[in-house]
C-alpha cells in the first residue's frame, strides 16, 4: 500500500516529510517500536493496520495519552481507541461470498450441497466479520434445508498449509462435501490442491476466494474456484490518507465520507467502509483487469491463454 499512500499524499500538497510509512513485517514488537519512534519524531496521527488487537490497542492507548489521533486502517483494533476506521465493509465480502458460492452451486448444478466453511484465522477480527457476513447467507440455505452445513474450522494465521491440512482432514471424515466457502484465495488453494489430488474435475466443486490474486483468477479461469472478492486498494488508501490528512488539520471528518460505525468492544469507532466486488470470468476484464490490479501478462501465461482470450481478456 506504500506506493499509494505516497501518491495520495502528494496529491493533497504533502512533502516525504510531513510523513512516515512503516512496515513492521508481520513482529508487533517492531510495530510498537515504529509507533513511538513516529510520535517521538512529532507524528500527530497514526494510521494503523494492527498485527493482532491486543498489540494494536496497546499501541493506540500510547498514542492516545500522548494526545495523538489513531486511525484504524483496513482492521479494526478490538478494545482500541481509534478515532476513525477505514475499510471494505468486510461483512460484505462475506455475504459476496456466500452469494457467489449459491449461484456457483446452481450453475456448477451441485445437487444437495454439502458446504464445508474453511475460515480465516480466528484472532483476525476481519476474518470474524467476514464469517459473519457469509452466515448470515448460507445460514439461510441450511434453515431452509436447501444446503448442508458439514462442518466449519477457522485456520490459524490464515495458514494455507494449515488449511490444507484442516480441509485434507475434513474431506476425510466427511466424502459427501462437495462445495467449500474458502475465506481467501490461499485457502482456496489449499482446498483445490487435495480436490485435484482426488481426482476432482473442473467445475463440478464450488469454492469461494477473496483478494483477486493471480493464482485465484487462474483458479476461476480453469472452473475450480466461483469467484473472488477484489478490494480496490486504491480506494482504501484514498479514503484513509483524507480521514488522516483531516485530522492532521485539526478537524472532523464529515458525514460524507462516514458511512458507518463498528464496534470495538470498547467503544463505537465511526467507520468510512467502502464496497468490495465479486469477480467471475463474465466480468474479471472489467474489473481486476481494467484497474490495473493484475497484469494480464502475468494472469495469462501458458496453460491460461484461451481461457484468458474466452473471458476478453487480451
Amino acid at each position: 500500500d506504500a506506493p499509494g499512500f505516497e501518491r495520495a499524499f502528494k496529491q493533497m500538497g504533502l512533502t516525504p516529510n510531513d510523513y512516515i510509512i512503516s512496515n513492521a513485517q508481520g513482529m508487533p514488537q517492531t510495530q510498537r517500536t515504529q509507533a513511538e519512534q513516529a510520535i517521538t519524531d512529532g507524528a500527530s496521527v497514526l494510521l494503523i493496520t494492527n498485527l493482532d488487537s491486543g498489540s494494536g490497542a496497546a499501541i493506540q492507548a500510547d498514542a492516545e495519552s500522548k494526545g495523538v489521533a489513531t486511525i484504524d486502517y483496513d482492521r479494526l483494533t478490538l478494545n482500541g481507541s481509534a478515532k476513525f476506521y477505514v475499510s471494505f465493509d468486510n461483512k460484505n465480502v462475506g455475504v459476496r461470498m456466500a452469494e457467489g458460492l449459491e449461484q456457483c452451486i446452481a450453475d456448477w448444478n451441485v445437487k444437495t450441497p454439502k458446504i464445508f466453511h474453511l475460515g480465516g484465522s480466528p484472532t483476525d477480527n476481519n476474518a470474524t466479520l467476514v464469517e459473519q457476513g457469509y452466515d448470515s447467507v448460507l445460514g439461510k440455505l441450511y434453515d431452509a434445508k436447501t444446503a448442508v452445513k458439514v462442518g466449519a474450522v477457522r485456520v490459524p494465521n490464515w495458514d494455507n498449509q494449515v488449511g490444507l491440512t484442516m480441509f485434507e482432514q475434513a474431506l476425510q471424515a466427511h466424502p459427501e462435501i462437495n462445495a467449500t466457502l474458502s475465506a481467501n484465495d490461499g485457502l482456496a488453494q489449499s482446498a483445490i490442491a487435495v480436490l485435484k489430488n482426488n481426482g476432482v474435475a473442473p467445475r463440478s466443486f464450488p469454492t469461494t476466494g477473496q483478494d483477486a490474486t493471480v493464482q485465484g483468477l487462474q483458479n476461476i479461469l480453469a472452473g475450480y474456484q466461483c469467484m473472488t472478492v477484489y478490494k480496490p486498494i486504491y480506494r482504501e488508501v484514498a479514503a484513509a490518507a483524507a480521514v488522516a490528512v483531516i485530522l492532521r488539520a485539526g478537524q472532523t471528518p464529515g458525514a460524507k465520507l462516514v458511512n458507518g460505525e463498528y464496534d470495538a468492544q470498547s467503544h463505537k469507532v465511526p467507520s468510512i467502509l467502502l464496497e468490495p466486488v465479486s469477480v467471475t470470468t463474465a466480468n474479471m476484464a472489467k474489473t481486476v483487469v481494467a484497474d490495473k490490479f493484475v497484469d494480464p501478462k502475468e494472469l495469462c501465461v501458458s496453460g491460461f491463454a484461451d481461457v484468458c482470450k474466452a473471458a476478453g481478456i487480451q
